[in-house]
């Protein structure tokens, strides 16, 4: 069933490819002010590329691989928010370890904290997204099977939580799942419905205030559990290996490196470079973007780093 289903949202994408690209370009039919409606509209870009077309409706051959086997390492659009004008630009990988050039949706999301991605039936792209407005307030967004563009108001109150990130599936079900550091340095758990529902959170542990960045978006080690990394204050990396337990998420965690100082931004897309393992991205202040692709393994994490391009000071991504 879930391969037919599969097929047939495939289908019924590229079927359609057209109208959802017309309403990505139409831009002036959401209004600035209407975070819904640049919410939709990233959405239907992401929608768009999925169904293996360019924006302008153009044909996009070796997007996604055809075969309907699942996928453990889910690769995923890194977005970036103009630090000036506030207008989203959308970077989605070109499965050779970089980006496609970009693609611009002319409105404001001078509301949004961040964007979190998820894959829960294992086809290797996005089943859906939270949304963390700066209000506090979390909504989900994501495509019925008859195409329709639901988006749904999960919770309010996120505003708490300096991260909030999904690290995988860390509950035992389906679906992905999230966690968040609040303002106190504590680290909590949620375990995720179908159509972005959330479970009452589980205090995971304190500590985490020592930390300027956590991430992690899949399995780090190939073991199979997702896992994430935190950077302190001091510039070192840590890693916390999965457990599968949601009450008890990660391990204690395990020096990787040190100077990682020299980065403003950590951030997982997942797997960019199409080699079936998890990455990192790190962008310095200047500006320049390195991926570390993942070794898939707990003795070596990450490569060595790759310049992938540069130019990205002027954004907040998310």
């Amino acid at each position: 069933m879930i391969i037919r289903r599969r097929r047939a949202l495939r289908g019924a994408l590229a079927a359609t490819a057209v109208t959802i690209a017309l309403t990505a370009t139409a831009g002036t039919a959401f209004a600035s002010g209407d975070p819904a409606g640049a919410d939709r509209a990233r959405a239907t870009a992401e929608a768009d590329r999925q169904a293996g077309r360019q924006a302008g409706g153009a044909p996009r051959a070796g997007t996604f691989a055809a075969e309907d086997t699942p996928v453990e390492t889910p690769s995923f659009m890194m977005m970036g928010v103009h630090k000036q004008t506030s207008e989203g630009y959308l970077y989605f990988p070109n499965r050779e370890g970089g980006f496609d050039p970009r693609h611009h949706i002319a409105l404001s999301y001078d509301h949004l904290a961040d964007a979190i991605s998820g894959d829960n039936d294992k086809d290797g792209r996005s089943d859906g997204t939270w949304y963390v407005y700066k209000d506090g307030t979390l909504r989900y967004n994501w495509f019925a099977a008859s195409l329709e563009q639901r988006s749904k108001q999960v919770g309010k109150g996120w505003n708490t939580y300096r991260t909030v990130l999904s690290p995988g599936n860390i509950g035992g079900a389906e679906e992905v799942d999230l966690i968040g550091v609040d303002k106190a340095g504590v680290l909590w758990s949620y375990l995720a419905y179908p159509e972005g529902t959330l479970t009452t959170r589980t205090r995971v542990g304190g500590g985490w205030g020592q930390y300027d960045q956590v991430e992690g978006q899949g399995d780090l080690t190939g073991d199979g559990k997702p896992d994430i990394v935190a950077r302190d204050k001091t510039g070192v990396l840590w890693l916390y290996r999965g457990t599968g337990n949601y009450k008890a998420p990660f391990e204690g965690r395990t020096k990787i490196g040190s100077g990682w100082n020299i980065y403003d931004r950590l951030l997982s897309v997942g797997d960019l470079d199409a080699d079936g393992r998890t990455d990192l991205i790190a962008r310095k202040p200047n500006g320049d973007l390195f991926r570390y692709s993942g070794w898939g393994s707990a003795q070596a994490v990450f490569q060595k780093p790759v310049k992938i391009g540069h130019g990205f000071q002027i954004y907040n991504l998310l």
